[in-house]
């Protein structure tokens, strides 16, 4: 790759590197497992996972799922993880695409979405909740995450991702060309996922004229960003690894000369870049339920958030859905009387999970309520009906305000939103050299 063209992708802060694939020869399907920090209440599910990945290279033996993280052999799992990191690397079992992106294409049960495998840097990320970098956060990040997941970083000599980066590009001018010309690509993986996963497909992406197309697309997209606040790289999935991934360099770069700081592979994490508007890229609310409640103690916490609010009784759920989306902050409220749409008055928050935060924030720390973070709006019904609680149905998290929500607020708050269901996460594919 040319100096200038290097050059131009490190100052956007995403460039090609060397992706490591599994061989020719390896079973693909039992290689590919889903993000570690799926299926955390179900050791049943990874059990499964290691009993059809048996005898055969997984990254099932490269990772540590997240509903382990508790037990008492996690050192003897890292040391397991890290060997057999060395091992692979040793018998040959990856094979190296030297500075490169991946085209990924993954279908699922809500269609055919598209990525880019790509390293970005992270001297241009800051998971700060005032970060104006180019890279951030779109939750709160929980700083107690960080700690057990850089003892598994530490000492591993690859990194494999399962982070998802978002990118604003409504004009379609990053990846979409690419995807037009898929058929001209190499395919360098073509496997069904196991447990319900779907397909997985990569495409390489090491020719200059497609780099300038890149570079093209992030030149257009960056004339519309704020010099003093631009958000370019927004986190969708797997917030906390990118967080430990920051750490663990700047741990590494205070020992480091600027020469080395350039250079050094810790300095960046390979990810799969998305954009927001991609068809088959579904954003999924993330509700809530209060326990243990009084309704009179919820509304004296909620005038506290805006000038006011109104409140109107609905006759179901589905009446529910169809007012919170209307445009207008608003919420559902669900509980043993029956069904309620909150609509708010100029609030200090410009989302309803912002607001629905502050009230968390005042209500569950003075022992008020007690609160649980729910996926699915039939779940959250059901546990609000019950006596003392109070389920909480927030509207869709909007594409076409997304980047503008996280300029205004910082950052969402945690587990506003999932991106798909589970099965439909990143599968761990490639992985890249970190030492």
């Amino acid at each position: 790759m040319k100096k200038e063209i290097l050059n131009e992708f490190k100052q956007i802060g995403a460039i090609p590197t060397d992706i490591l694939i599994p061989n020719v020869g390896i079973d693909q399907k039992k290689w590919a497992v889903v993000a570690c920090d799926q299926f955390t209440s179900q050791k049943e599910y990874w059990k499964e996972v290691e009993e059809y990945c048996k005898g055969a290279p997984s990254t099932d033996n490269l990772i540590f799922p997240e509903c382990y993280l508790e037990d008492s052999d996690k050192d003897e799992r890292i040391k397991s993880i890290n060997d057999a990191m060395q091992k692979y690397l040793d018998e040959g079992v990856f094979r190296t695409l030297k500075d490169c992106f991946i085209l990924v294409e993954r279908t699922t049960e809500s269609g055919t979405r598209y990525g880019l495998m790509a390293a970005l840097d992270l001297e241009k990320y800051s998971y700060a909740p005032d970060s104006v970098t180019p890279i951030r956060a779109t939750e709160g990040t929980i700083l107690s995450r960080i700690p057990p997941r850089k003892e598994i970083r530490k000492n591993a000599p690859l990194e494999l991702p399962h982070i998802m980066v978002l990118l604003s590009d409504e004009r379609r001018k990053i990846i979409e060309p690419l995807v037009s010309k898929k058929a001209s690509l190499e395919v360098v993986y073509d496997t069904p996922l196991m447990m319900n996963g779907g397909h997985l497909k990569g495409y390489l992406v090491n020719k200059e004229e497609d780099f300038l197309s890149i570079l093209e697309g992030f030149k257009e997209l960056t004339k519309s960003l704020n010099p003093n606040n631009p958000l370019l790289f927004a986190m969708g999935d797997g917030n906390h690894s990118l967080a430990t991934a920051k750490s663990q360099w700047e741990d590494i770069k205070a020992n480091l000369n600027e020469a080395e700081k350039e250079t050094n592979p810790a300095r960046y994490a390979l990810v799969e870049l998305e954009n927001i508007f991609d068809e088959a890229l579904f954003f999924e609310p993330i509700h809530r339920v209060f326990f243990n409640l009084d309704r009179k103690d919820f509304d004296a916490s909620l005038e506290k958030t805006a000038e006011g609010f109104s409140v109107k009784a609905v006759k179901d759920l589905e009446e529910i859905k169809s007012e919170i989306n209307k445009g207008s902050q608003s919420f559902g409220y669900i509980d043993s009387t029956g069904y309620f749409v909150y609509t708010m008055k100029n609030p200090k928050s410009s989302t309803s999970a912002g607001t629905m935060q502050l009230v968390i924030d005042d209500l569950v720390p003075n022992k008020k309520a007690d609160i649980d973070y729910i996926h699915g709006m039939d779940v959250t019904e059901e546990l609000g009906r019950k006596s003392n609680n109070a389920g909480i149905i927030l509207p869709e998290v909007s594409k076409e305000t997304f980047f503008e929500s996280i300029l205004h607020d910082r950052a969402f708050p945690r587990k506003t939103f999932s991106i798909g269901h589970a099965n439909e996460k990143r599968y761990y594919f490639e992985a890249r050299k970190i030492k």
